[in-house]
């Protein structure tokens, strides 16, 4: 190859540098998305190999891509060939992935500005995780934390029903990036899926748009600067908890079961994933523990058995963090948009609530809030 080409060469891979993941804004040849560049004057050619999550960024990639290269001098047409997804580390940086780890296993990535990440899951819908979580990141703002609350439960999004913004959209910046800004509301920020769709419009999709949008909601939200993100997820072992995991460096998860028996069975399974998958278990919350009459409030009523919650706690070795009542003004509180901690903070719920926010930050295992 002349010297001219050479220069060619080095232009058209300088030109590709620049651009950039609108997520994490690495760049895409860093990430090995864009490979194989091969330059035959004025013709050039280059491989676009994209992760199902970053499907959604195929167009403007290609698009920007065909823009930059034939700006250059010598470059008159782009062939761009659609390759499959990278599975191992980019060219120059052999057996290691983006951040040094091992090939093809990708580095978790935290998001700018946010400081503590903790999940709140289930094994099995019903258990009233979704309340937990809402009532958990108000409960934090409260104690003077700033707090962001993800909604993961792309399939049932509950959390803009709870906290009565369900009628509101999100502001999107950015540009060609699509940044989301959060619903600021109850003390809280806060994305979901149930902000972007109808209310009676279904979601059904596969594995790979899920964990695009969750991915989304992780690195294309304009959280700022928050000290605690909580993750609501949705029930069961799925793509969402996997996704998750993988992507982002967690201070860990808690389990909400309810005492009984199914739901115990449902929660050692996704305990036991979490555990697989290398993130930290803060402890157990056992919700509907018992049952407070509003005209008997001295009385405890335990409608789904009792013990469940501890005893799951006791064989996974850790703590039982809170025994949630069921009790009117938490179930009013869902359903008017105005969670229970803030509606009426001195009941028997709004202060297990509070209890249990000051246990996850005593016991979280990552960075400081």
């Amino acid at each position: 190859m002349t010297e001219s080409g050479e220069s060619l060469v080095q232009r058209a891979q300088n030109a590709l540098q620049a651009i950039t993941d609108a997520g994490s804004g690495r760049s895409a040849v860093e990430l090995g998305w864009l490979q194989q560049l091969r330059v035959t004057p004025p013709r050039a050619v280059v491989r676009l190999s994209l992760p199902g999550y970053a499907a959604s960024q195929r167009d403007r990639l290609a698009g920007e891509t065909r823009a930059r290269l034939t700006a250059l001098d010598g470059i008159d047409s782009v062939q761009i060939e659609l390759g499959d997804p990278p599975a191992a580390a980019p060219i120059g940086q052999a057996g290691h992935g983006p951040s040094g780890g091992p090939a093809g296993v990708p580095a978790r990535q935290p998001i700018e500005g946010v400081g503590t990440i903790i999940a709140v899951s289930s094994g099995k819908g019903g258990v009233g995780k979704s309340t937990v979580a809402v009532n958990l990141a108000c409960a934090l703002a409260l104690q003077g934390k700033r707090v962001g609350l993800l909604d993961a439960d792309i399939y049932g999004p509950n959390a803009p029903t709870m906290l009565g913004v369900a009628d509101r959209t999100p502001e999107v910046s950015g540009g060609d990036a699509q940044i989301l800004e959060p619903i600021e509301c109850c003390g809280i920020g806060m994305v979901s899926m149930g902000l972007l769709i109808d209310d009676h419009q279904p979601v059904i999709w596969r594995g790979p748009m899920l964990n695009g949008i969750i991915r989304q909601f992780l690195y294309q939200v304009n959280w700022g600067q928050r000290d605690v993100l909580v993750v609501d997820l949705p029930p069961g072992t799925g793509d969402a908890q996997l996704t998750l995991a993988q992507a982002v460096p967690m201070a860990g998860v808690v389990i909400v079961t309810t005492p009984q028996q199914v739901s115990l069975q449902d929660a050692r399974r996704g305990l036991a994933m979490f555990r697989q998958l290398g993130v930290h278990v803060l402890g157990v919350v056992e919700n509907m523990s018992s049952f407070i009459p509003p005209d008997l409030p001295d009385r405890r009523y335990p409608i789904f058995g009792s013990g469940g919650g501890a005893t799951l706690a006791s064989e996974a070795g850790v703590p039982l963090l809170a025994q949630l009542p069921i009790e009117m003004p938490l179930m009013e509180g869902g359903d008017r948009g105005l969670p229970v901690v803030i509606a009426q903070p001195d009941s028997a719920s709004a202060r297990a609530f509070a209890d249990l926010a000051r246990t996850v930050l005593a016991g979280r295992a990552a960075a400081a809030v």
